[in-house]
Formats: structure tokens, sequence, C-alpha cells
């Protein structure tokens, strides 16, 4: 449960950077004004915010983590 959340918020903050970097907003990369880069970024973005609804959703219901 602590590695998805802490996977979740690493991608999240790391999707935004690349979404920041391909639409311009951030400067200073290779990866500056590159749109393919701002859709990867809205992928990763999206990956971590799924990884942090597991990770809530087991917190929440502690069940969901037990295996057969």
């Amino acid at each position: 449960m602590v590695v998805r959340g802490v996977g979740g918020i690493i991608l999240v903050v790391l999707g935004a950077v690349w979404i920041a970097q391909g639409v311009g907003a951030m400067n200073g990369s290779a990866m500056s004004g590159h749109g393919q880069y701002a859709v990867l970024g809205v992928v990763v973005v999206l990956i971590g915010l799924f990884l942090l609804l597991r990770a809530w959703r087991v917190r929440k219901n502690p069940d969901l983590h037990q295996r057969p």
C-alpha cells in the first residue's frame, strides 16, 4: 500500500514536470517545447493517479489487500 502511494505521488509529480516541459512552461531541457512529452506526461500522471486510487482503496478496505 505504501509503495503504491509513494510511487503514485512520484509519477504524478514527474508527469506534471513533463507536461510543463512539453508545453514550454518550463525551459532548460531538451524536452522543452516538444508536445509529445506533454502527452507522455498525461499518461504518466494517469498511471500515478491509478496507483494512488488503488493505495487509497486498499487503505480504506484492508480486505482487498489479502489474497485467498
